[in-house]
């Protein structure tokens, strides 16, 4: 029964430590965070100066175009852990 035991508790170990991220995917995470953060920013910064259609537009793509690079880099690094190898 303790092996039982001792196998599941080391089990359950291994899993745990399998799910965590590393610090090179945890580095990505926070590059991919900033770079949304700066074209939030930017976006912000666009639509207080001038509140025309246009900007308003502009404003809009920068935002999108941030928050896209941001999720592609937030995928790169959640494959990093999952590469074999």
């Amino acid at each position: 029964m303790k092996k039982i035991i001792m196998f599941a508790s080391v089990a359950a170990l291994g899993l745990g430590v399998a799910a965590c991220d590393s610090a090179a995917e945890n580095k990505m995470e926070d590059k991919a965070e900033a770079v949304e953060d700066q074209a939030d920013a930017k976006a912000d910064e666009m639509r207080a100066g001038e509140t025309s259609p246009a900007m308003e537009e502009k404003a809009d793509a920068v935002e999108a175009a941030g928050e896209a690079k941001s999720d592609a880099m937030e995928e790169k690094a959640d494959n990093m852990d999952s590469t074999p190898q």
